[in-house]
């Protein structure tokens, strides 16, 4: 990564420079427990918070489209209800994220609750029927890179995605020159699953650098969040523009860039470019502020 870093930020980087591994270990290690996650045909709830949340909503639209079983993703502290026959899927880091543990407490018994989790041992590998631990992704940074996108392979996986370019546009990801230039500002807009990813992209921003970043359905961009748009932002497409869309855009000033490969990987490319701005900033993207590396509540 020829990236500036700035001060600090070297766990940040190790840690998204390491994602081609992880992704190879992810998508063929025998011994992961992909086998205890939701079955073509049972219907699906994926619950988390940030970072989770966002994986898990990517998840959902993913295996939703591949005919294999409704499913859906909720915001641990937002959830309201849940079907009889929902097989819940939590995601957790830590596994100590408060709102997480109350989920599955809450519905482990009349539920099978199974977990993603990076540490064993916690409160909510304890709670769950069964886990895919991935404690070879999990990760001293406060802010999420590798671990989540790690969860979201195996989870490709076991929807049979077709997953066998992935290390490498993993690879490809991180020779790629940054797209940043002088933006100010950037966008990022996704369509079905690559939605939650582009939210994802856009904390990831946020969360490093402070920077002021969005996310949108591809479509919905020109209703209303294009008038924020001006020379200085960068509109970033992990999905195809249209045409129509693409000249809206232009006729703004801003500069537009749509993915070359695959969603996954330009999520790595965001993360690079949340060092960036973290660096452009003065700030230490391994020192995020005013956040911890687990939300843990009273």
């Amino acid at each position: 990564m020829n990236d500036p870093i700035g001060p600090g930020s070297h766990l940040t980087v190790d840690e998204i420079n390491s994602q081609p591994a992880m992704w190879a270990r992810a998508l063929s290690d025998p011994d992961l427990a992909v086998d205890i996650l939701p079955r073509p045909g049972q219907r699906a709830l994926v619950v988390g918070c940030g970072t989770s949340y966002y994986i898990g909503d990517s998840y959902a639209a993913l295996r939703t489209a591949s005919g294999q079983g409704r499913t859906r993703a909720a915001i641990a502290s937002e959830l309201t209800w849940v079907d009889d026959d929902e097989v819940v899927v939590v995601i957790s880091r830590s596994g100590t994220t408060s709102d997480v543990e109350r989920v599955a407490l809450r519905l482990r018994g009349g539920h099978r609750v199974v977990g993603i989790i990076g540490m064993p041992g916690t409160p909510i590998d304890a709670a769950c029927d069964g886990r895919v631990l991935l404690d070879f992704a999990d990760e001293k940074s406060i802010v999420q890179t590798r671990f989540a996108t790690t969860a979201l392979a195996v989870l490709r996986r076991s929807i049979g995605d077709a997953t066998s370019h992935l290390s490498g546009d993993a690879e490809a990801a991180l020779r790629a020159p940054s797209p940043l230039g002088g933006a100010q500002h950037v966008v990022f807009l996704g369509t079905g699953w690559t939605v939650g990813l582009a939210h994802e992209a856009a904390l990831k921003c946020r969360e490093a650098a402070g920077a002021w970043t969005e996310a949108y359905p591809v479509l919905e961009y020109q209703h209303g969040p294009i008038a924020a748009a001006g020379p200085g932002t960068l509109v970033w497409a992990l999905t195809e523009v249209p045409a129509g869309l693409a000249q809206a855009i232009e006729r703004t000033g801003a500069r537009l860039v749509e993915a070359s490969l695959d969603p996954m990987a330009e999520l790595v490319r965001a993360q690079r470019v949340a060092v960036e701005l973290a660096a452009r900033a003065g700030r230490n993207a391994d020192e995020p502020h005013f956040l911890a590396r687990s939300v843990v509540l009273g």
